[in-house]
């Protein structure tokens, strides 16, 4: 598989470009929160449920460089692991639409006599 296909299953199909749009709406949407609120809250469950179960890795390795890490650096690393988890589910979907697709193909065609 090339860079352009990657790129086509990640980027170019309706189903990949309506779960991209959510996700980084919920990430731009938590991160000006953050930024702009006294106390944003529970903002951060909506990104880490949109990009799940993939997120939970992201979460883990966050708690566990917790002590390492000050605020901005986890923000920022929780805001990255976000975006790459939603781009691999992204790329996961792409590819599920065109085994879809291409098994689906052939079977509603009509049969000639």
């Amino acid at each position: 598989m090339n860079t352009r296909a990657v790129a086509r299953l990640t980027f170019a199909n309706p189903t990949s470009a309506v779960y991209l749009t959510v996700v980084g709406g919920s990430i731009v949407v938590a991160s000006a929160v953050t930024r702009f609120a006294e106390d944003p809250g529970l903002i951060w469950v909506w990104p880490a449920l949109f990009t799940a179960p993939a997120s939970g890795l992201v979460t883990v390795a966050d708690l566990w460089l917790d002590p390492v890490l000050d605020t901005r650096a986890s923000v920022a690393f929780n805001t990255a692991g976000m975006v790459a988890c939603g781009l691999l589910q992204s790329f996961t979907l792409g590819l599920l639409q065109q085994s879809v697709r291409t098994r689906l193909r052939g079977r509603f065609r009509p049969h000639r006599a």
